[in-house]
């Protein structure tokens, strides 16, 4: 799993949630995770999940640390289980290095009692898994009650960087865990 953290302020919007995107836009051949801060703003036509569709939901907000994930040769349910391994990740970062102890973490997204900290969706393209991981850095723009690394006291870009080091060290360490075992008769 490559990883890279991206200087650009680009503001995530979908369309980011593309096949090869991560390497046709940042050099990364393969199953790789890239993160970014910028602002987040998804149209209907680029949501997709479906709930949200239904519910009309707005989603978006000033500043967010964005990670964009593309694994190849998984399931949807796969994928799944990565994102909720992401932000179990994240949760465990934020309990030793945040200041709010009451994080908690339901499916794929984590909360603060009724305020949320991120935001997730898992989907497939014909040749890969793709997931799109944000955790508010601000709670600026927000349409929903929101908690934020501002109000945890966490400095978002070291944020990033050992976020994407802890899960491509993860998904290394899975990888080599189907290596090693015999198959049963």
């Amino acid at each position: 799993m490559k990883a890279k953290f991206l200087e650009s302020h680009d503001k995530y919007d979908g369309t980011q949630l593309a096949s090869l995107k991560n390497y046709l836009n940042h050099g990364l051949l393969g199953d790789s995770i890239v993160s970014w801060i910028g602002p987040c703003d998804i149209s209907f036509e680029h949501m997709v999940d479906g709930e949200d569709l239904l519910a009309k939901a707005q989603i978006a907000g000033s500043q967010m640390v964005h990670f964009i994930i593309e694994k190849f040769d998984i399931s949807l349910f796969a994928a799944v289980g990565l994102q909720r391994l992401l932000a179990s990740i994240v949760r465990d970062y934020l309990h030793t290095h945040g200041s709010d102890k009451t994080l908690f973490r339901d499916g794929d997204d984590i909360f603060s009692r009724d305020r949320k900290l991120s935001i997730s969706i898992a989907t497939q393209s014909p040749v890969s898994s793709l997931i799109h991981f944000a955790v508010n850095v601000s709670n600026e723009g927000t349409p929903v009650k929101t908690l934020s690394l501002e109000d945890l006291g966490v400095e978002p870009q070291a944020f990033a960087r050992e976020i994407m080091e802890r899960f491509c060290k993860e998904v290394d360490s899975i990888t080599e865990a189907t290596q090693k075992v015999k198959w049963v008769k």
